[in-house]
């Protein structure tokens, strides 16, 4: 504070100028910095009075950083406000002394209690009397001598905006126009108002007075710190601490205020926007993919459905042959001699006559047992009415069953390549299958069996092929034309990695059937004489030749090649003759001859084209008869 006091020209040393105390030199004060009491002309010694020394610019700095080890100076903290407790409810507050109230001010020369430089600290009562206005007060630093001087008061800083009704003093406004502490102003100066913040203090009530008092227990604030008329507080930083704030906080939630709503931040509300975003719209997705599927509440789906059609398939497509020919077709279990097996059959006639393959029946022998199951499930015991390995065909009879449905014989000489065929039969067991298919070949000669050393169970079939699939359990089942007429018995079947004597491979579209006219003429011998005939032509072939062809034997000891009075002697057959055709068609081994014969009936003629001493000549026959072995 000036006081009044007239002022140095000279400018004051900055730190940067200040020379530092030597080791064990006690610094000196910087008269400066101290309040001022009077105005003082420091004398400065001159070179006489310091010896020639050097004398500084100024004194030393009181608050410079002392050297290392000794204690500095530092302001003393002010004390600790702590919150008092209100009187009882209804009693009145007086008004703060210390902070006048705004309005006029008293009569020029009415005594001004003073104030404390520090907030919280309050003068002694012998403290002296304000001085008149204009006039010096007394320097407080002469009166309290202290280890280390104390800085005075900062006046308020002039980029600090003032509180609203303060008085703003201007920064250079001269020394007799600026307020003073403790110094009552002219009258009809206004007086700012008491405190920077109100909420701080008691409100007065109208004209004046203090209002009522709180209620009792109820925590009043402490006073703020800067609340002072002549004091513009300096702005509330982020440095600023009050050590009750938490409190006064505390005590207002408790007293029944609401506490204050915590406002959430930017990254919580755009989670929470984005978890509601997912959770709406998985409901949405959950939702429309329910509607699309099942229509909504209360909705059943009904699919579209084709009204029963009533009335039979016609009677060349498939559904058709298969109706007419099932309930003709039978499933066969034999066995005996420690072996057993399932084939399938056709019914031939009215009395109970069934055609088969000879290698279905054959587990039975002759002490076997032979059960048969028609379409409708009708089970019947059947005997062996006479078999032929040659042909590879059998025929077994059931006594005691009516209405049975004897299938309609084909032509197999008017079979063509291409034709649709179907088949019917067990495989694996399985009763009624029909599968369907075309003639892919004719007379393809193929043989089987041939298990027997002395070659009596090997039959020679010129054969029908088809792809319709046949397995295991078709053999002896009907091939029919798509008139449902029976053209071919299914006999083999060729299997990848199997050979031509079959097995229990699956079908890989390779399968055969003894043509009907074939199966007929030995069914009609094995029913009416209970054995087949086979033509033959009197020759034995060597099997050794290995040539195109097939060559008679050579006539040496036991063996003839050609059987005296035989067909082929009387047509002029010579041993070694090598036979190249049969009726025109080229025969490639003796297996291939023998099946273009079997395909005859006895006393059928044909012409056999042979070759003599590298000359081929045509010789014709009549075939002769061969009773089975």
């Amino acid at each position: 504070m000036d006081e009044g006091k007239a002022r140095s020209s000279a400018p004051k040393p900055q730190w940067w100028q200040r020379r530092r105390p030597r080791t064990g030199e006690q610094p000196e004060a910087d008269q400066w910095l101290l309040p001022e009491a009077a105005p003082v002309t420091p004398a400065v010694p001159g070179p006489e009075a310091t010896g020639g020394a050097p004398v500084p610019l100024h004194a030393p700095d009181p608050y410079g950083t002392p050297p290392y080890g000794r204690p500095g100076p530092w302001a003393p903290a002010p004390p600790v406000q702590r919150p008092t407790v209100t009187p009882a409810h209804g009693t009145a507050v007086p008004g703060a002394p210390a902070y006048p109230q705004p309005g006029p001010t008293p009569a020029q020369g009415t005594p001004v209690p003073a104030a404390s430089p520090y907030p919280g600290h309050t003068l002694p009562q012998d403290a002296a009397p304000a001085p008149a206005y204009g006039q010096p007060a007394a320097s407080a630093a002469a009166e309290e001598p202290a280890d280390f001087p104390l800085p005075a008061p900062a006046a308020p800083a002039a980029d600090v905006p003032a509180a609203a009704g303060d008085a703003v003093v201007p920064p250079h406004a001269p020394a007799d126009d600026r307020p003073h502490l403790g110094v009552t102003p002219p009258q009809g100066t206004a007086v700012p108002p008491v405190a920077a913040h109100p909420q701080a203090y008691p409100q007065a009530g109208p004209q004046g007075h203090p209002g009522p008092a709180p209620a009792d227990g109820t925590v009043m604030p402490a006073p703020h710190a800067h609340a002072h008329p002549h004091l513009t507080p300096g702005p509330e930083g982020p440095w600023q601490y009050d050590p009750w704030a938490a409190s006064a906080a505390a005590a207002a939630v408790a007293a029944g205020a609401p506490a204050p709503a915590k406002v959430p931040s930017k990254g919580r509300i755009l989670a929470g926007a984005a978890v509601v975003a997912v959770v709406a719209g998985a409901i949405g997705g959950g939702l429309g993919a329910w509607l699309e599927r099942d229509g909504g509440m209360g909705h059943s789906v009904t699919l579209p459905q084709a009204s029963a059609e009533a009335g039979d398939r016609p009677a060349g497509s498939i559904a058709g042959i298969a109706a007419r020919a099932l309930p003709g077709v039978v499933t066969i279990h034999v066995s005996g001699s420690g072996e057993q097996g399932t084939g399938t059959g056709f019914v031939l006639d009215n009395k109970g006559h069934i055609l088969t393959n000879n290698h279905v029946v054959q587990p039975a022998g002759s002490g076997g047992s032979i059960s048969v199951t028609f379409n409708g499930g009708q089970t019947a015991k059947a005997t062996l009415v006479g078999r032929d390995g040659g042909y590879d065909l059998a025929v077994i009879k059931v006594s005691g069953v009516s209405n049975l449905t004897p299938l309609a014989l084909g032509n197999s000489d008017s079979v063509r390549v291409g034709d649709s065929v179907v088949a019917i039969g067990a495989p694996f067991d399985l009763a009624g299958t029909v599968t369907t298919g075309i003639i892919s070949a004719k007379e393809r000669p193929i043989t089987a069996g041939g298990k027997k050393q002395d070659g009596s169970d090997v039959s020679y079939v010129d054969a029908l092929q088809t792809d319709a699939p046949i397995n295991p359990g078709n053999s002896g089942g009907p091939l029919m034309d798509s008139r449902a007429r029976v053209i071919g018995v299914n006999s083999a079947i060729r299997s990848a990695g199997e050979s031509e004597s079959g097995g229990q491979g699956g079908s890989i579209g390779l399968g055969f059937a003894i043509p009907i006219n074939q199966a007929k003429r030995v069914a009609e011998e094995l029913i009416n004489t209970g054995r087949a005939t086979h033509p033959v032509i009197g020759v034995s072939l060597d099997n050794a030749y290995t040539g195109d062809g097939a060559r008679v034997n050579s006539d040496g000891g036991d063996t003839k090649g050609v059987t005296s009075g035989g067909p082929a002697d009387k047509a002029g057959v010579r041993p070694r003759d090598v036979i190249k055709k049969v009726d025109g068609v080229s025969v490639h081994s003796g297996r291939e001859l023998i099946i273009k014969i079997r395909s005859h009936r006895p006393g059928d003629s044909m012409t056999l084209t042979v070759e003599r001493d590298g000359k081929e000549q045509d010789l014709r026959l009549t075939l002769g008869s061969a009773s089975a072995r």
